[in-house]
């Protein structure tokens, strides 16, 4: 019976304990060269892009780093999607004035190359840009 108690205990506690998984990264091959990419970088990357005041075109980026790009005829085009990072999956971006500006790789599923913009995310207006013009507003709730 004791047993029986401690193993319960055990349980339990493992049950509540949050476990600290690691980062997804990728390796991809662009001109030869080794690249990572994940789509962890501490802010809500996945979601809905659209031009500003436009319904479509839009891009959709999943969690699990696949979604599509609308193009302006309003076709679709799946992809796969990441943010160049390091082997351990730090974000690379350049910092800027307010905002932070990333690589966005992506690959189309029927294609073997991948393909690069830019993402940024401007921190004061609360908005996420990918490829210049599409945009999604985000919630920040890394704020202390």
């Amino acid at each position: 019976m004791k047993f029986l108690k401690l193993l319960f205990v055990f349980s339990l506690f493992f049950a509540v304990t949050p476990s600290h998984s690691q980062v997804h990264v990728d390796q991809i091959i662009h001109n030869s060269k080794e690249r990572y990419i994940t789509t962890t970088i501490g802010y809500p990357v996945p979601g809905t892009y659209a031009p500003l005041n436009q319904k479509e075109p839009i891009t959709v980026l999943n969690p699990d780093g696949t979604g599509f790009i609308q193009a302006e005829d309003l076709s679709k085009q799946k992809i796969n999607w990441g943010i160049e990072c390091n082997e351990e999956g730090i974000p690379v971006f350049k910092e800027g004035f307010n905002s932070a500006s990333y690589t966005f790789w992506y690959r189309p599923n029927d294609s073997n190359e991948w393909y690069y913009s830019q993402f940024s995310i401007h921190f004061a207006k609360k908005k996420m840009f990918l490829m210049g013009e599409r945009v999604k507003v985000y919630e920040d709730y890394n704020v202390q």
